[in-house]
């Protein structure tokens, strides 16, 4: 594990000295600059983890210092040294954004426990950034990867909203159109990236547990309420909620929700005190909440509260010259994240995910590249490394667009034609033709001799007809 860096900067070459030798035998690795200038050059040519400066310094003094290190590395740990015993000096540092403040003459214990509580501190700063980077990588706006018109469009509007002091949006769109990922990059795309981003499913969540998870409760607020809960818009106080599946959410809810966005004020469940919020809140939702409206389930003033600023995800059926791009994207991203080596995409592979029907959107897509990354050891994904519904160009079946006729069918009429149109599809493979069915070979065998497709003694199967 590499040594903590800390670097000494005071004029006073005993200072320096006691502290170097003390601290190197700590197991600190300690560099040490008699002037304000020098430190800075340090700093500039090699990164430190923590700074021991003193306030008063020929020519800059520590204050200026202090905010030149700012500058050029947030991330580093400064611990004020100075003989001087004034609050106001202290409070304007601390301000500037140093770690801790020592009175000289100090004693190396002091130093030692201070040097220990800020490198603790740099850790947890400098994994919250790791974090975070992560996230943009993850969720940023370059993960809404496609060039049709209808992904530039939502892209454009999402980094317009993210600019904007917009607190509520709403996003529409089919199950698995990446409705979430829109939500979040809106929020890392805006002044409050850095704070929180909570969401909550309000399909998920009982009626009788959702205002509580939403605004909190106080103790002893109904029977299982032992102590005070803060809720979700408490806790993304400056950041963003996201209110998922809000379609859901039943109409007494409905009306407090209402109460919150018009006002930014909400009372716990069983408080009295008002709390005040700052946040943006994106709901989102795959039901059509105009009908809603017509239909009686959702408030009409919710909905156009809402509705401040509003964008529809696409379906991915209806941006089919995206589906290879995202396909690539999925690939590269799967193989640095379970450490596999690059796929590339055959040109058949890709023209037949371009013409299978992705009932799942964009989800589903990304599911199947990610089955194919642990799963498929070679280079190149051929079609026959896809799941048989992508091979063959058709989707699961949806039992919806089964209709029984007004006046009726025969049952067995039903069966031969799917039979029919199953071996027609497949080019008489019994295997794929079985599997399109959902049955087993033998039994699709048994149905094929049963209409006269195939001989039972001979086993070949006659010219089907559709």
């Amino acid at each position: 594990m590499a040594r903590t860096k800390v670097l000494i900067i005071d004029d006073e070459k005993l200072v320096r000295w006691s502290l170097q030798q003390k601290l190197s035998k700590g197991g600190y690795e300690v560099e040490s600059a008699p002037t304000g200038e020098e430190g800075l050059t340090l700093i500039r040519e090699d990164g430190y983890d923590l700074v021991l400066l003193d306030l008063r310094l020929p020519g800059m003094d520590g204050v200026n210092v202090l905010q030149e290190i700012r500058k050029l590395e947030k991330e580093v740990g400064v611990i004020m040294l100075t003989a001087e015993t004034s609050i106001s000096r202290a409070v304007e540092c601390v301000r500037l954004g140093a770690h801790n403040y020592l009175c000289k003459p100090f004693d190396f214990e002091e130093v030692r426990v201070a040097l220990e509580k800020a490198r603790e501190d740099l850790k947890l700063r400098r994994e919250v950034t790791r974090i975070r980077r992560a996230q943009r990588r993850k969720f940023g706006l370059e993960n809404l990867v496609g060039q049709s018109p209808q992904m530039r469009q939502v892209r454009e509007l999402i980094a317009r909203v993210g600019e904007s002091d917009a607190t509520t949006v709403l996003i529409e769109g089919e199950n698995g159109t990446g409705k979430e990922l829109a939500a979040r990059a809106i929020h890392l795309s805006s002044a409050r990236a850095n704070q929180a981003f909570l969401g909550i499913n309000c399909s998920a969540i009982p009626e009788a547990l959702i205002e509580s998870e939403l605004f909190g409760h106080e103790r002893g607020a109904f029977t299982d309420a032992k102590s005070t809960k803060k809720g979700l818009f408490e806790l993304a106080d400056g950041g963003t909620v996201l209110l998922d599946e809000v379609g859901d959410m039943k109409p007494a809810v409905q009306a407090k929700l209402l109460r919150v966005l018009e006002s930014r004020e909400f009372q716990r469940v069983g408080g009295t005190q008002s709390i005040s919020v700052d946040v943006r809140v994106i709901a989102a939702t795959n039901k059509n909440l105009e009908q809603a409206v017509v239909d009686g389930e959702f408030r009409q003033d919710l909905y156009y509260r809402l509705k401040v600023i509003s964008l529809r995800m696409p379906s991915l059926r209806d941006q089919a010259d995206d589906i290879p791009v995202l396909a690539a994207h999925y690939l590269a991203q799967f193989a640095e994240e379970f450490s596999r080596p690059p796929k590339t995409l055959s040109a058949e592979a890709a023209k037949a995910l371009r013409q299978y029907g992705w009932p799942g959107n964009v989800r589903e897509l990304r599911n199947v590249m990610e089955r194919l990354v642990i799963l498929e050891r070679t280079e190149f994904i051929l079609p026959e490394h896809l799941p048989t519904e992508l091979r063959l160009g058709t989707k699961p079946v949806n039992r919806s667009i089964i209709q029984l006729p007004p006046g009726g069918v025969a049952l067995v009429e039903v069966e031969r034609e799917l039979v029919s149109q199953a071996m027609e599809r497949t080019g008489g493979n019994q295997s794929s033709a079985a599997e399109l069915l959902g049955i087993e070979r033998d039994a699709l065998r048994r149905r094929l001799i049963k209409y006269g497709y195939l001989a039972a003694t001979t086993g070949e199967v006659s010219a089907v007809k559709c």
